[in-house]
């Protein structure tokens, strides 16, 4: 056994020879950032090798490493060996990560399914044979099947005061004592990022929101690379389950300690998710979705007991899930559908999530049809040569001016890379300025007369387009195909949808973008990288996190539930796969 020291984290511990490093991490409990699952196309999983006998840097590494990099000790966790003894350092450990918590609102009538009830027992009658009958003849709950809301019952007639909690009218809890507070907690489980937010149940408002990347993000940084380490990995689902609900505790408490109420009064916790994610919430194997028919196991909303799957809150806690329409059309889409009142309208509305993927929902004045396209995590920040995170440091937004580029960075500080908005804004820049094709290759600067000709460089007889010299931070050829390829995902996704509604272009009156990263691009960088066609683009609307809200939603009010529950069943989906000369529909819209 050999001893690895991380020599910025305080921590050592034994492992065998021969290990990869970044599996030496995980097994040990030290988080660290793998998208790619491992197989080394991300080169993400940076560290810096103080000193130890590792193996030889690999072909792979040496395409994703800069000389610089090598020359510090930076290598590839996940294609690095410790032999024996190693020192590392871990990279990044301090991000401020940006991440998006509003939304758009609809009108909505307060009418919760949690209520409470309180009773004096010193004023019920005691004619009956037991405290339970006493208690049904107040409440006209029938048995009591739970052991902790008869221990309370006990405790109940002690204290001589009664609090009974009800869901949706059925009794499923009992607390010894006066206590007429309700919160809940709506939760959006994202991809790459969760957001959670405290909600006074009575009052019908939002208190607080508390953030994070998801904790599933070391394991890989889309549904497929996780589907695919549960599968490869003995213990993989449990790892992507603990993690998932470990980090919902940590918000939960969170919002609690610091508004400073009892974690014991949140009684619901309302969650929307896409189908990957809300399976790997309920500790349920997602393989089938990863695989064709793509077939899940469950797509109906749950109401479960919040101890069942080990969340943190009143002992007589449940746990919402909405319901989702396939395995790639999830509960956090169908949130977005209610928030948009897409079943309301008389219009033809184009609503996009863009993320790592891309759900597209087209409403044709109510009646709602749906594709999911792989976007893919390059829009993220992911595959990306400098990609990064929205985080301090990160380049969020980006200019070609007459003199020079500029650059509009997160936490007003230094670049070290560029983030999902502002690879897109690059991109967009990029195609303004001619500096690529049609179909995306750089122009050859040799002769152009092209102004911004002088942003191409060439290293290692690749073309790279400098977004910033010091530091060094470019946008490659790769990186241009990278988002043209997502691009072509969601623009022959909506124009297959159109299709199937035998509706053209023009007749589509409105484009709502939601999702956490949809939000934070403009309109211009939308049309300029081709993602929204250009006669699209004074029809955007922005709602936000949909997701979140439409979870807010099924806490306050049962019709907004039963609505989520109706519209997932009358989603029409469509596999694009299927669709006749799809194939040339997506080629078609790579071109820029």
């Amino acid at each position: 056994m050999a001893i690895m020291d991380i020599t910025n984290d305080k921590n050592k511990f034994e492992f065998k020879e021969g290990e990869f490093i970044f599996k030496i991490l995980q097994e040990n409990g030290i988080k660290i950032e793998v998208p790619c699952g491992g197989v080394g196309t991300c080169g993400k999983c940076k560290v810096r090798v103080v000193s130890g006998e590792i193996t030889q840097l690999s072909s792979e590494e040496l395409e994703h490493l800069s000389k610089d990099e090598i020359d510090g000790g930076i290598r590839l966790s996940c294609l690095t060996k410790a032999l024996g003894n190693v020192k590392i350092e871990l990279l990044n450990l301090d991000e401020n990560h940006k991440i998006l918590t509003d939304g758009y609102m609809p009108n909505l009538k307060i009418n919760p399914p949690i209520t409470k009830k309180i009773i004096n027992l010193s004023e019920c009658g005691v004619n009956k044979n037991n405290y339970e009958e006493i208690v049904n003849s107040e409440l006209n709950a029938g048995k009591i099947q739970d052991i902790e809301t008869l221990k309370a019952l006990q405790k109940s007639f002690k204290t001589g005061n009664l609090t009974s909690i009800f869901l949706n009218g059925e009794l499923i809890g009992i607390e010894p004592e006066i206590n007429e507070k309700i919160y809940g907690v709506a939760v959006d489980i994202g991809t790459t990022t969760v957001v959670a937010s405290l909600i006074d149940v009575l009052a019908g408002i939002e208190i607080a929101s508390e953030t994070m990347i998801n904790p599933q993000k070391e394991y890989g940084s889309d549904v497929l690379s996780r589907i695919d380490f549960a599968n490869k990995n003995e213990n993989g689902l449990e790892l992507l389950h603990n993690a998932i609900i470990d980090g919902i505790n940590r918000l939960i408490f969170d919002l609690a300690s610091n508004n400073k109420i009892a974690v014991e009064n949140i009684y619901e916790v309302s969650i929307a998710a896409n189908t990957t994610m809300m399976h790997f919430l309920l500790n349920i194997d997602a393989e089938s979705i990863g695989k064709s028919p793509y077939l899940p196991v469950f797509l109906s909303g749950k109401s479960i007991p919040s101890k069942d799957i080990g969340i943190n809150v009143s002992p007589f806690g449940r746990i919402y899930c909405l319901p989702g329409v396939s395995g790639y059309i999830g509960a956090d889409i169908v949130a977005g559908v209610i928030v948009s009142e897409l079943l309301k309208t008389e219009k033809n509305i184009l609503f996009i999530d863009i993320g790592t993927n891309g759900e597209i929902i087209f409403s044709k004045a109510g009646i709602l049809s749906s594709c999911s396209c792989a976007a893919g995590p390059a829009l993220e920040g992911m595959n990306i040569s400098y990609g990064m995170r929205a985080a301090d440091g990160a380049i969020e937004g980006i200019k070609f001016a007459e003199n020079g580029v500029e650059l509009k960075v997160i936490g007003n500080k230094d670049p070290v890379g560029i983030c999902g908005s502002g690879i897109l804004d690059s991109i967009s820049e990029i195609v303004r300025t001619g500096l690529v094709g049609k179909t995306g290759r750089l122009i050859n600067s040799n002769g152009s007369d092209n102004e911004y000709k002088n942003l191409i460089i060439e290293k290692n007889s690749k073309k790279f387009v400098q977004i910033s010299k010091n530091p060094e931070i470019l946008v490659s050829q790769k990186d241009i195909r990278q988002v043209q390829l997502a691009k072509a995902a969601i623009v022959s996704g909506f124009l297959a949808l159109l299709d199937e509604n035998n509706l053209t272009m023009g007749e589509i009156d409105e484009v709502i973008i939601a999702g956490q990263f949809g939000k934070h691009l403009t309109v211009e960088s939308l049309v300029g990288s081709g993602i929204i066609p250009e006669k699209l683009g004074k029809k955007v609307k922005y709602i936000g996190n949909s997701s979140k809200t439409g979870a807010l939603m099924c806490l306050l009010s049962k019709e907004s539930r039963e609505e989520m529950e109706s519209v997932s069943r009358d989603i029409k989906y469509f596999e694009l796969s299927t669709k006749e000369n799809y194939e040339k529909l997506f080629v078609d819209s790579l071109n820029f």
